[in-house]
C-alpha cells in the first residue's frame, strides 16, 4: 500500500513532504537498517538535495545507515564535485557533516561489478513482448547494492520513450542493471516505437522491468516524485515501487502532457541545459515527435552540446541514425553494437519506412548544436547553424504550424484525436 499525495496545481509543503517520507520509512521498517538510496543523475529535474537532507536526517534518527548510488544505467559517471552537487552539498560539507554517507556511482563499466540473479525465460519474454522477442534474458544487478539490507528508490516520473513512464523499478533496471537487460528492454521499446509507447503506463517494457525486479533479494521501497518544470514538487508517493510509480504516473500524465488540437509542421525544441550530449538531449525529439505532422521537422536547439554520446559516440558514428525497419534489415551488419544503441538510433530518427533499399523517415530531425555539420550529415541527421537561430523571433515567418518549446525533454506533446479519451 503506497502513501502520498499530489495535485497538478498545488506545490507540496515542507510539512507534507516530511510526513510522507516519515510514513514511508515507518512502513518499510528501516529502523537500524543499512539503506542504499538510488537516485537519478543530473539529467533529470528533481529536488534530490531536499530529499537527501530529509532522508539522511530521518534514517540517522532511526539508527540506520545510508549510502547513495546514482542509477546511471550507462550514462557518464559523476566526479566528486558533481556527486555533491547532485545531493546539494559541497565537498567540504560532505567531509564535515556526512562523513558516514557514501556517494557512489553505479560503476557499470567496471569488471566484476554485476551479480547474476536469474533469467527471464524465452517463453516469458514471448508473453511479455507479445511475441516480438523470444529469448532468454539474464538478469544481473550491481553486486554492491546486494550488500544492503534495504533499497530505497527516490526519483521523478516523466513520460518515457522506452517504458511509457519512467520511475519505480526503472531505477534498478536499467539504473543499476547489466547491459543484457538494457539491450533487451530498449530494443523491445524500439520495436514498439517511441511514438506509440511514450506517455502510456502499462507497456510490455514496464512489465519486463517489474518481472526482473521480482528477482531482487533485498526489500525495495520507493519515493516517486512528480516535478514541475521549475523544480517544484507537485506529487510525492511512497511505498511499494509498483504502486508508488503508478500513482505518480497518473499525476505525471496531467502535469507532463500537453494536448494540441492540431499537429504542427515545425518545432524548435530547445533542449534543457542539464542534457550534456545528444544521447540525453534527444529527449527533446522524443517528447515532440507525436505532435508533428507527416513530413514535418523538429530542430533540436542545443548550442551547448558538442558530443553525440560520451559513452557510445564511436558506435553511433558507425551505425548512424535510422528508422527501425532499416535496422531490422541490417541486423547482421551491426550485431556487435549493443541493441540499446540500435534503439537510440531509431528513437532519434523516429517512425518511418524502409522499402526497396529506400529509407523514408516520417519527419526530419535537424541538429542546431555544437556538433559539426559534417558529423551530423554522416550520421544521418540534418544540420543548422545554431547562430542562425534566434529563439525569441523564430516563430516570425514560420506560420501557424510552428511551435517553440523551451526546456524541451520532460514535457510530452501529443495531438488530441477527435472522439478519443486522453491517455
Amino acid at each position: 500500500m503506497s502513501v502520498g499525495q499530489g495535485s497538478p496545481e498545488e506545490v507540496l509543503g515542507k510539512k507534507q513532504i516530511h510526513e510522507i517520507v516519515e510514513e514511508t520509512l515507518e512502513r518499510a521498517g528501516l529502523d537500524g537498517k543499512r539503506v542504499l538510496l538510488l537516485v537519478p543523475d543530473l539529467t533529470r529535474t528533481a529536488p534530490i538535495p531536499m530529499l537527501f537532507r530529509i532522508l539522511s536526517e530521518q534514517i540517522r534518527r532511526r539508527g540506520g545507515a545510508l549510502d547513495v548510488m546514482v542509477a546511471l544505467g550507462t550514462h557518464r559517471k559523476l566526479d566528486k564535485k558533481s556527486l555533491c552537487r547532485l545531493v546539494g552539498i559541497t565537498p567540504d560539507e560532505w567531509r564535515r557533516d556526512y562523513p558516514d554517507i557514501g556517494l557512489l556511482n553505479h560503476d557499470w563499466d567496471e569488471p566484476g561489478v554485476f551479480q547474476m540473479l536469474g533469467h527471464i525465460s524465452a517463453e516469458e519474454t514471448r508473453t511479455l513482448s507479445g511475441g516480438l522477442l523470444v529469448e532468454s534474458v539474464p538478469i544481473a544487478v550491481n553486486r554492491h547494492a546486494l550488500a544492503y539490507e534495504h533499497l530505497l528508490i527516490c526519483g521523478p516520473v516523466f513520460p518515457h520513450e522506452v517504458v511509457g513512464f519512467s520511475g519505480g523499478y526503472k531505477y534498478v533496471f536499467p539504473g543499476i542493471g547489466e547491459q543484457a537487460f538494457i539491450d533487451y528492454s530498449h530494443w523491445l521499446g524500439a520495436l514498439l516505437s517511441s511514438r506509440h509507447v511514450i506517455g502510456k503506463q502499462d507497456t510490455p517494457v514496464r512489465a519486463a522491468i517489474n518481472r526482473a525486479a521480482a528477482m531482487l533479494p533485498p526489500p525495495v521501497n520507493c519515493l516517486s516524485l512528480v516535478v514541475r518544470q521549475d523544480g517544484a514538487l507537485l506529487g510525492l508517493y511512497g511505498g511499494n515501487p509498483v504502486e508508488a510509480q503508478a500513482n505518480a504516473a497518473a499525476l505525471s500524465a496531467q502535469v507532463h502532457i500537453v494536448w494540441l488540437e492540431q499537429p504542427v509542421q515545425r518545432v524548435l525544441a530547445m533542449a534543457a541545459h542539464h542534457y550534456d550530449d545528444l544521447w540525453t538531449a534527444a529527449k527533446a525529439m522524443y517528447k515532440l515527435e507525436p505532435a508533428i505532422t507527416d513530413g514535418g521537422e523538429v530542430i533540436i536547439y542545443a548550442p551547448h552540446i558538442d558530443e553525440v554520446s560520451y559513452t557510445y559516440g564511436p558506435l553511433i558514428n558507425r551505425l548512424g541514425y535510422h528508422v527501425r525497419d532499416y535496422i531490422l534489415a541490417h541486423q547482421s551488419e551491426f550485431e556487435d553494437i549493443p541493441r540499446a544503441v540500435w534503439a537510440h538510433s531509431t528513437h532519434v530518427k523516429g517512425d518511418g519506412a524502409y522499402e526497396d533499399g529506400m529509407e523514408t523517415p516520417r519527419i526530419s530531425v535537424t541538429l542546431a548544436t555544437g556538433i559539426p555539420e559534417e558529423r551530423c550529415r554522416r550520421i544521418g541527421l540534418g544540420y543548422q547553424d545554431p547562430a542562425s537561430i534566434d529563439p525569441a523571433t523564430w516563430l516570425e515567418g514560420q506560420g501557424s504550424g510552428a511551435l517553440v518549446v523551451e526546456k524541451a525533454g520532460e514535457t510530452l506533446y501529443r495531438v488530441r484525436e477527435v472522439g478519443s479519451a486522453d491517455v
